[in-house]
């Protein structure tokens, strides 16, 4: 039969290399049904290498998916997943592609997901950490991959939130500080990062903000200078940074402290 595929696309390629044989098929009958009925030979086939035929093709009929997790091709298997039914996919867990793992990560019931926390591929455990129960994240905070201790970090429960608090990676601090009430915000008071500090500075309360006057990065003494108490900058009127000291003269000209100098 002639492909009713839209022209001047990519020509038709079997998975296993070579043309793709609807005669082989067990889906050759559907060939004889119109449109969405039945199936297309280099726009919505199974067999095809390339992943968005065969994602139209378990779109079309995604009652297949069931009986596809198995298919020697991992992109059959992964597609599959994405429509059988979720309780046949923890066969899927210890799938030796991690695209076909990263398939079923996305949709595991909660009480399967926490298996999957360990992993081997960085995307699957950040799939996880995407969706797992809060109250689960705690066993995640130590994972050797940053981007997934990202993910634990905006979601895991304040109370728990001071433990990562140390993390290695600056990333995953930034997002540590963001999130920080006090009094544990003043945990990163001298952190090492100075974009670390400087966010402690824009969240930190009024009254302490001169516990980082002193700062040894100029941007975080601006961010001192920007949201202090006029009264309390007199010690950043002769900051070695230029912008730190402008600052302070502006704020203190608009808010005039008693006795002090002007200029």
């Amino acid at each position: 039969m002639g492909t009713r595929a839209p022209a001047g696309d990519i020509e038709a390629s079997h998975w296993q290399g070579g043309p793709v044989d609807c005669a082989e098929c067990e889906y050759q009958p559907l060939r004889a049904l119109p449109a969405e009925q039945g199936c297309e030979p280099g726009h919505a086939c199974m067999q095809d290498v390339y992943a968005r035929r065969i994602d139209r093709f378990f779109r079309w009929h995604p009652e297949q998916g069931d009986r596809q997790l198995g298919h020697a091709y991992f992109e059959v298997r992964a597609i599959a997943a994405r429509h059988a039914n979720v309780f046949r996919l923890v066969s899927l867990m210890d799938d030796p592609d991690e695209t076909v793992r990263l398939q079923i990560a996305l949709r595991l019931p909660q009480n399967m997901l926490g298996r999957m926390a360990r992993d081997p591929h960085r995307e699957v455990r950040i799939r996880v950490a995407q969706r797992l129960e809060t109250a689960e994240l705690a066993a995640m905070r130590n994972d050797t991959d940053y981007g997934v201790r990202e993910w634990v970090a905006r979601r895991i429960p304040l109370a728990l939130l001071p433990t990562m608090a140390r993390d290695p990676d600056r990333a995953v601090r930034l997002i540590v500080a963001r999130r920080l009430e006090m009094p544990a915000l003043l945990i990163l008071l001298r952190d090492d990062s100075p974009e670390v500090r400087r966010t402690v500075a824009e969240r930190l309360p009024t009254p302490l903000l001169p516990r980082l006057m002193a700062d040894t990065d100029w941007r975080v003494r601006w961010e001192v200078a920007q949201r202090a108490d006029p009264s309390q900058l007199d010690p950043l009127r002769e900051d070695d940074d230029p912008l730190v000291r402008q600052r302070v003269l502006e704020r203190q000209a608009l808010s005039p402290v008693p006795g002090a100098p002007h200029g």
